[in-house]
């Protein structure tokens, strides 16, 4: 049965690196939001798998088994074709890669196709998250997922295309044993409650992508001093950045009045969930 299936744009609102294992996988325990912006993926059984990759961010995204679509459907044991529309920036730090094998995994589980149970962790620390596409406190390696409730929150996505290797990134962290969030995270009686606790919370991860790509310090300059801006930081491992704001129309207004200034940057007003 073909399937039409959206792959949101993932969101860390905080992360923060609280260990290490010996095998080498980083600990972390992150507060994960999805935006109503995305990939789209159109799943067509076949005989063959074979993947298409179009949209504005098509180019450098690998169209055979390296990407992680294609992964998903071979380890779930599906063929056909997958059309895939690249809506957003790869390498980016928002999970894009990881969202739209996830939301492959969804479409096959909707259709009664089994997913064995190790397949998410074992395409990424992400798709496990991604899987729930909804707000998540995302802990150990990524296999610890649960559901948090948060406010509907209005931000503003930058990416000035920036190229931050995960990789360099981690290499760059001065410490990999960091305090993690309060064990209890509150109820937020409002958007600005909510952006004032995160304010308190961190991206481990930002200063070391920083020193990898200074041009996401100057991002983050930008949103901070775009007017009603309530919070403003990096999200994942880089490059992209992102700021509260306590109404849409305020999200909206930043991301005209930064789009105009930098016209080379993808900029998109969203809302988290």
């Amino acid at each position: 049965m073909a399937a039409e299936v959206f792959a949101p744009a993932k969101i860390n609102l905080t992360l923060h690196v609280t260990g290490r294992r010996a095998d080498g996988y980083h600990l972390l325990d992150s507060l994960v939001v999805f935006a109503d912006t995305g990939d789209l993926l159109q799943l067509d059984p076949g005989p063959e798998l074979a993947l298409e990759v179009s949209g504005l961010f098509a180019e450098g995204v690998p169209a055979d088994e390296r990407n992680l679509v294609w992964k998903a459907a071979a380890g779930a044991g599906w063929t056909g074709r997958i059309s895939l529309d690249k809506h957003l920036p790869h390498g980016a730090g928002i999970g894009g890669g990881s969202s739209d094998a996830a939301a492959v995994l969804r479409a096959l589980t909707r259709q009664g196709c089994g997913i064995p149970d190790e397949l998410p962790l074992s395409l990424g620390a992400d798709v496990p998250v991604c899987m729930a596409a909804r707000a998540a406190r995302m802990q150990g390696i990524g296999e610890q997922v649960a559901p948090v409730e948060l406010p509907e929150l209005h931000a503003l996505l930058v990416n000035s295309g920036a190229h931050v290797p995960t990789g360099p990134v981690f290499s760059e962290l001065a410490s990999r044993n960091n305090p993690p969030m309060p064990q209890d995270i509150p109820a937020f009686a409002s958007v600005e409650d909510c952006a004032a606790w995160l304010g308190e919370q961190r991206n481990d991860l930002e200063a070391p992508a920083i020193s990898v790509a200074p041009e996401i310090e100057r991002v983050l300059a930008d949103l901070r001093c775009s007017r009603n801006a309530l919070l403003a930081r990096m999200s994942g491992s880089g490059a992209t950045c992102f700021a509260l704001y306590p109404s849409r129309k305020a999200a909206h207004f930043a991301a005209y009045e930064i789009g105009a200034e930098h016209p080379a940057w993808w900029c998109s007003a969203v809302t988290l969930t």
